[in-house]
């Protein structure tokens, strides 16, 4: 299959120049719209990615902290989000991001300390915005003291009962328990050494050897949990993300993945969506519904290719939402659009609870990179690949799929820097490379990074308005990023934060956007329009010619000025239908 023709890495302008919209963030919305439905705060929420060690540099290490986030507070409320979801922040030898934790009683030092934890939560919920933090259960830390204490204890002890350890196979031992792999490279196992420097059991790791799996059959770990939930529901903090959400209960035997029938058998994966962790949820779910004000419990379930699974984490006593995964792995493409967003709405109807959807993340390559390749579908080898990306399709592109996105029934989350328009950054030097898949995978696949380089804020170079000016960030940032910080786009009226404050602002305002409602229009191949609530439509032209809107009503928003009332190719806009007209004549 032939490749894009590329652009210079990294020079793309993501602007469009002109206006964008007819009255972008100007139009009032009607007295009389549909009926409101949500219930919880969550369900049609805007919520935002903070990955705080590239969000904003406070003292000058070439860090992110939280004193760094609470001075961009206001940028959140302005941009028009309803809550912040944060990566780790707790105690952490940092081997995995934060991911490897010590201790969620405290604060991380290179992000602060637990008192500025508490006044971020309350400067947050002083201008409207709602906390949600990761808890991370399927593993630890090596450095956490349970796991020092389960190093020193014998085998069989309670000490190692609380993590997976097994003697290895072999005549001496010398083999991995089973065959499992680490998400990350490499074998899922590590053997320890005795007292005396002799061989003795490996420890499962189902990430990397520095985090520790959890056994949670063992009646402590639950616990711990249950504490963990209570300490930050107590101060204030309005949910948790949950990592690796389907991965906590294994099969008790260890069995071999390769020996198993889990291809025919749902739910008979070793270690993936087994049944027993249902109980879990409903444990926290019972938890968080004993606290006054909607405590939100939402689980990273990546389930895509079993949606009836999938549904079981949502049911009415367990997760309130899962994240919906299918939307951030979709090629961008009429059809595969459609389906996803058809599956995933009727996958929910029937158990209540509203979808979530999201582009991208801390883990994935982002969207203007991605929809700037010959195949535009998320996959694990996007970072092996190489492929070139054209820039400015892929920023095209990406202003539809916000505008789409936006416009769905549910919840949304944004990951920091999506809403200027940022690309993966993959032309970091290798010995800055930090992500423990670049050194687990042998140097095949060069993890996250790309997609964790910290965030643009002001002036003409590095850092950026990241940390004072002399501090040098912890990843380089392009610098071709001086024409996409905050600064600069705020005074561009065509540029992608601005697209995205204009449609947050309508999303907020407009009854349509907070109802189930959505009715699909017919439309020509490559293109996709559907009606919210009764005057709402949304037109996303993913076909080689454009399209005339001429006919369709007042164009609210466009993700591309639209010339002569044509709407160009792989580019979306939000109309007003007038009264009481329900087609698109598209």
């Amino acid at each position: 299959m032939p490749k894009h023709v590329a652009g210079k890495r990294g020079t793309a302008r993501r602007r469009m120049s002109g206006p964008v919209a007819s009255g972008a963030g100007t139009t009032k919305p009607k007295e009389k719209g549909p009926a409101v439905e949500r219930e919880s705060w969550w369900e049609t929420a805007v919520i935002y990615q903070v990955y705080v060690r590239s969000f904003t540099d406070g003292d000058g290490d070439g860090i992110g902290d939280l004193a760094g986030v609470r001075s961009r507070l206001g940028y959140l409320r302005e941009l028009g989000v309803d809550a912040i979801w944060f990566n780790p922040w707790y105690l952490s030898p940092m081997a995995d991001g934060g991911y490897d934790i010590v201790d969620y009683h405290e604060i991380e030092p290179l992000f602060g300390s637990i008192e500025q934890a508490e006044q971020l939560i309350a400067e947050a919920h002083a201008l409207g915005i709602r906390i949600v933090l990761d808890v991370v259960p399927n593993h630890g830390s090596d450095q956490e003291p349970w796991f020092g204490d389960a190093l020193t204890s014998p085998s069989g002890s309670p000490e190692r009962a609380r993590y997976h350890f097994r003697p290895g196979r072999g005549a001496n031992g010398e083999l991995a328990p089973n065959d499992w792999e680490s998400i990350f490279g490499g074998p899922a196992w590590t053997r320890t050494n005795g007292p005396e420097g002799q061989p003795g059991e490996w420890y499962l790791h189902l990430f990397a050897p520095e985090q520790p799996d959890y056994n949670w059959d063992n009646p402590e770990v639950r616990a711990h949990f249950d504490e963990v939930l209570r300490f930050w529901f107590d101060r204030g903090v309005d949910g948790f993300r949950i990592d690796s959400a389907a991965l906590l209960v294994k099969e008790p035997r260890l069995v071999d993945l390769g020996a198993s029938d889990w291809t025919r058998s749902p739910g008979g994966h070793p270690f993936v969506d087994r049944d027993g962790i249902h109980d879990v949820y409903r444990q926290w779910r019972r938890l968080a519904d004993s606290y006054t004000g909607k405590r939100l419990l939402v689980g990273e379930v990546w389930l895509p290719e079993q949606p009836d699974r999938f549904a079981r984490y949502l049911r009415p006593d367990e997760l309130h939402a899962a994240f919906n995964f299918s939307l951030l792995g979709c090629a961008f493409e009429a059809t595969a659009l459609r389906e996803v967003i058809e599956t995933t709405l009727d996958s929910h109807v029937a158990l209540g609870p509203w979808p979530t959807w999201v582009l991208s993340n801390h883990d994935v390559v982002r969207p203007v990179t991605r929809y700037g390749r010959c195949g535009t579908a998320f996959s694990m080898d996007d970072r092996r690949i190489g492929e070139a990306s054209d820039l400015e399709l892929g920023a095209r592109r990406a202003r539809a799929a916000a505008l789409l996105t936006l416009s769905l029934p549910g919840a949304v989350y944004i990951y920091q820097g999506e809403e200027l328009g940022l690309w993966e950054v993959e032309e970091l030097p290798d010995e800055l490379l930090e992500d423990p898949i670049w050194r687990r995978s042998g140097h095949t696949d060069r993890g996250r990074d790309g997609c964790r380089v910290p965030i643009p804020w002001t002036g003409q170079e590095a850092p950026f308005g990241f940390g004072p000016d002399g501090s040098t960030p912890w990843l380089p940032q392009p610098a071709q990023w001086k024409d996409f910080t905050v600064e600069a786009e705020s005074a561009d009226a065509g540029s992608m934060l601005e697209l995205y404050r204009a449609a947050l602002r309508l999303r907020r305002l407009e009854p349509a956007f907070r109802t189930r409602e959505l009715r699909w229009l017919p439309a020509r191949d490559g293109v996709l329009v559907y009606c919210r609530g009764t005057d709402l439509l949304v037109v996303a032209n993913l076909s080689d010619q454009p399209i005339d809107l001429s006919r369709s009503g007042e164009v609210l928003l466009s993700s591309a000025p639209t010339q002569e009332a044509k709407l160009p190719v792989d580019c979306a806009a939000w109309l007003r239908l007038p009264a009481g007209r329900l087609r698109s004549d598209l």
